[in-house]
């Protein structure tokens, strides 16, 4: 037996990759489907079934192509609805890998349909659990996305939940080992830890929502206590796992297109695609195109784009690093945005000799910036995370959390110079990028952000100010 997590960071997601006697299962793929095969191929294995945890939100899951290029069913856990053949499996029913079983256990709660895998070894003991978003290493899956599916509130799904976790999870003995869908980063739970493998024991020890004397109330409240607004992307992304999809080869035919900078242009005006530029915030700042927005492909990628681009058939073009367009259509896939046009030829080079119109971005160092607050106040900007600001931050500073930052561009000052930041530089600049395509230009971005703004010794706070925006 041959159990493989094929984890992708920038999605937090675990991937399972599971062989016995020849025979293979993929847990929850990627949309990206020719490494699995390749895998198989070189095993001389068999990819038998394709299992699906649940209707997935936060990425496209790769079972359609997957199933189409193999012949291997999907299989879904109990009140799954899907638009295409599936095998629907009862609570309970087991399905035979070489030497080993997978058994189906309905674990309703983060959606309807969610279902935990049980892995019963060549001896039919019960060696780990594919936990899908049900249990999560230090959380639980958010109850909140499936609500309107399941026409229940998320304090009934949390009860579900409730009963889901300690009628078949937590049974099992504490040497079982958990293989969950994500890991910390993921916008799934709230707690994750950064371990991506554990054991029940472990879990019951250490995670809030197993314990033992916790009634279903305190569950249901500690559970939907803080949940964020799911990112705008999720609702559509489930619709693609649950309707089907384009084949991630036609995607990438679409948009492995090469374009002249005269030709780029006419597409973004005659299209009103976005322009997409995802090299490093650094090369951003220094030059780039007029209205685009930058979302380097080495940072979060693709969450931010879910996040901050609000419908997933936008139109796209892109400005890449050489040799990594294709790297970023997939990428872009793997959250549901299909629609790029095609990249710049020779990228934001080409443009510039081009003698194209180029912008850039006013950057100061946090040195520069700390001799500026010792003389007068200036609005500053912080543009991380909730929890991030009021752990700590500059004295004074406005909140405006870039997951927000759209609903917030009337706070900007018009007349005056003001600075943003965040945590390092990347997500400031992401900022930066969508105040001008806004045309707000009066903006200085701090470089290397709160990081270097405390080296410089520039004052900071630990508490929320009153002046605090969301």
């Amino acid at each position: 037996m041959k159990i493989e997590q094929i984890y992708t960071g920038c999605l937090a997601q675990g991937a399972y990759y599971i062989e016995s006697n020849g025979e293979v299962a993929i847990i929850d793929p990627l949309r990206e489907v020719s490494p699995y095969i390749k895998k198989a191929e070189d095993n001389n294995a068999t990819i038998k079934y394709i299992f699906e945890t649940h209707f997935h939100a936060d990425f496209v899951s790769g079972h359609v192509t997957l199933s189409k290029q193999t012949g291997a069913p999907i299989v879904y856990g109990p009140e799954a609805n899907p638009n295409f053949d599936a095998i629907i499996a009862t609570d309970g029913q087991e399905f035979k890998l070489g030497n080993i079983t997978i058994v189906a256990l309905h674990t309703p709660g983060h959606t309807m349909e969610s279902t935990t895998y049980l892995l019963k070894d060549e001896n039919g003991n019960n060696h780990a659990i594919f936990s899908g978003d049900t249990l999560f290493l230090g959380d639980v899956g958010r109850p909140d996305l499936a609500q309107k599916a399941a026409s229940m509130t998320q304090e009934q799904l949390a009860g579900l939940l409730f009963d889901s976790l300690r009628t078949k999870i937590m049974p099992l003995a504490d040497d079982v080992i958990v293989y969950p869908a994500h890991g910390a980063g993921s916008a799934c739970g709230k707690n994750l830890s950064k371990q991506t493998v554990g054991t029940i024991g472990e879990q019951k020890a250490t995670n809030y929502a197993l314990r033992a004397d916790m009634t279903k109330e305190e569950f249901v409240q500690e559970v939907t206590d803080g949940l964020l607004p799911p990112p705008q992307y999720f609702p559509l992304n489930v619709k693609m796992n649950k309707e089907g999809y384009d084949d991630i080869d036609d995607v990438l035919e679409r948009g492995t297109r090469p374009l002249e900078p005269k030709e780029f242009e006419a597409i973004a005006n005659e299209t009103g695609a976005i322009i997409l530029d995802v090299r490093h915030q650094n090369d951003f700042v220094k030059g780039h195109i007029p209205r685009s927005i930058s979302i380097g492909i080495d940072g979060g990628f693709a969450p931010w784009v879910g996040a901050l681009i609000a419908d997933v058939k936008q139109p796209i073009l892109l400005v890449a690093p050489e040799g990594r367009e294709e790297e970023t259509i997939i990428r872009l896939s793997r959250v549901g945005f299909d629609n790029t046009l095609g990249y710049l030829k020779g990228g934001f080079e080409a443009w510039k000799h081009n003698g194209f119109e180029y912008d850039t971005i006013s950057s100061i160092s946090a040195e520069e910036f700390k001799s500026i607050l010792d003389k007068e106040e200036v609005p500053v900007f912080d543009v991380r995370k909730d929890g991030e600001f009021k752990s700590e931050h500059v004295v004074n500073a406005h909140h405006t959390s870039l997951d927000y930052l759209n609903d917030y561009l009337a706070e900007f000052p018009e007349d005056k110079p003001f600075y943003v930041h965040c945590a390092g530089g990347y997500r400031s600049v992401i900022a930066a990028s969508i105040l001008k395509s806004r045309g707000i230009h009066n903006l200085v971005d701090v470089a290397g952000g709160y990081a270097a703004i405390k080296n410089a010794g520039i004052p900071t706070t630990d508490y929320v100010c009153p002046s605090t925006l969301k």
